[in-house]
């Protein structure tokens, strides 16, 4: 709910303005004079600030509360209202930072129109910064695996409901990605999404960037600009005890004190916090309070590695080649079948985000024009030598030497095991995509293994 100040010394304005927001379903507070507006505006700044100009026995005018607000909160929309308005005033108001300007006597539907474009101009503009801040962030987990389907299924049955969700995840995984698909499904979704990375933060500045400042220009917190929508409070883990108490009681009250501030903060804010390691382990090393991560994890969601869901790789290879090719207007390069096989048999130690790198450096590097194909002698070394049949075709002296029958078996096992390792040791899936009864395939693998120990065993 979009939350309006109304800031004017005539109290019947006052009462129609808030009657008419009200009736919009909008919230509405008040103040009669300006040292009334600064008080509100420290307790939470608002959606818009509705102000008149002159602002009669006030200790600063409209115009010089504006100016005021411009240095305080300089993403905060504010539409001058006055019944003595003309064209200089008018401009000077719209010079000094405000967003339009209301002359009274104003009908409902005008100052509706006026309030419904700063909105959506303020909006936008927080959606701007926020993508430039996150380009290409994802709002959606990509995969047909069963773990993929698992989680977006529990994300969409509980982000309407509002409560806290704790996600766990290696890094690179998709955490933050769950976070803001989260965020999507709810019914905060016109609200803001902010990001609070404890991990990178400066544990000094860390409450400053969190609560906001009171002291010298002032500056406006990650909850405070989270407020009407989602905070995620990335590895949670790896904020200062002192500070997670805090969030305890923001959590318990839903109010917060500036860095050098004397009056409460109230804010409405859904958290979602993350950690890369195993929380009930932190808690049990004194790294994440008890009591903090009790009130997180109302509902835990695991995010699996990626080589636990090797089916989702050749989905998110396509997806990041479409992506990359948007971003830059070059043709994405097509997969062949050796390749997807090489990167589906490697473990990703980076996951998700070292996949994604891993794809745009190939779309870089792709050679000529046109729909490169690229093989599996294209892909990086280390990528490689999780492939038996293919690093083993590298040495092709070795290859060579051998009679038809040893290279025929040669081939068959580093393919059989190169198979398995694609489809993650899934015997099933292996035998159906290479068209052997799955009876024949646990023989020959079996066959495989007894022959290996059988090289092992035998004296040198």
């Amino acid at each position: 709910m979009h939350d309006i100040l109304i800031v004017d010394d005539e109290q019947d304005i006052r009462q129609l303005i808030t009657g008419v927001l009200e009736d919009e379903g909008f919230e509405a507070r008040s103040a009669s004079n300006s040292d009334k507006a600064l008080e509100e505006l420290q307790k939470r700044q608002p959606s818009v600030l509705l102000l008149d100009v002159w602002l009669e026995g006030s200790r600063l005018s409209g115009m010089d509360l504006l100016r005021h607000v411009r240095k305080r909160h300089a993403d905060l929309p504010v539409l001058m209202i006055s019944g003595h308005g003309s064209i200089e005033t008018a401009v000077a108001a719209i010079r000094d930072g405000a967003y339009d300007f209301v002359e009274k006597p104003f009908t409902t539907d005008r100052l509706l129109l006026a309030l419904s474009r700063a909105l959506e101009a303020f909006r936008l503009r927080r959606e701007n910064a926020e993508l430039r801040l996150h380009a290409g962030a994802a709002t959606e987990l990509v995969g047909r695996s069963a773990e993929i389907a698992q989680t977006r299924n529990l994300i969409e049955r509980v982000a309407p409901t509002g409560s806290r969700i704790f996600i766990q995840g290696p890094p690179g995984s998709g955490k933050e990605v769950a976070a803001r698909m989260i965020h999507r499904c709810s019914r905060r979704s016109e609200g803001p999404f902010v990001v609070a990375n404890c991990a990178i933060m400066a544990p000094a500045r860390l409450e400053e960037e969190l609560f906001g400042n009171e002291e010298g220009a002032g500056k406006t917190g990650l909850l405070e600009r989270a407020h009407g929508g989602t905070l995620l409070l990335d590895e949670i883990a790896d904020m200062p005890s002192e500070t997670q108490g805090k969030i305890v009681r923001v959590l318990q009250e839903q109010t917060f004190l500036r860095v050098g501030g004397s009056q409460r903060v109230s804010v409405d804010v859904r958290v979602i916090a993350t950690s890369n390691r195993d929380a009930a382990a932190e808690v049990a090393q004194g790294r994440l309070r008890q009591d903090l991560f009790y009130r997180l994890n109302v509902v835990p969601l695991e995010i699996a590695p990626l080589r636990r869901r090797r089916d989702d790789i050749p989905h998110l290879v396509n997806y990041f080649l479409e992506l990359y090719a948007k971003q830059t207007g070059v043709t994405p390069p097509i997969v062949a079948e050796d390749a997807m096989a090489v990167l589906q048999a490697y473990d990703w130690p980076g996951n998700v985000r070292e996949l994604r790198n891993i794809v745009e450096r190939l779309s870089i590097l792709a050679p000529g024009e046109g729909a490169a194909t690229l093989r599996a002698s294209a892909l990086p070394p280390e990528l490689r030598k999780d492939a038996p049949v293919i690093s083993y075709f590298e040495k092709g002296d070795a290859m060579m030497s051998l009679p038809l029958r040893e290279a025929r078996e040669v081939f068959e096992r580093e393919y059989l095991l190169a198979q398995m390792r694609r489809f993650g040791n899934n015997i099933s899936q292996t035998a159906q995509f290479i068209g052997m009864d799955r009876s024949t395939l646990h023989r020959k693998l079996k066959a495989f293994t007894s022959s290996l120990a059988g090289d092992r065993d035998r004296p040198a």
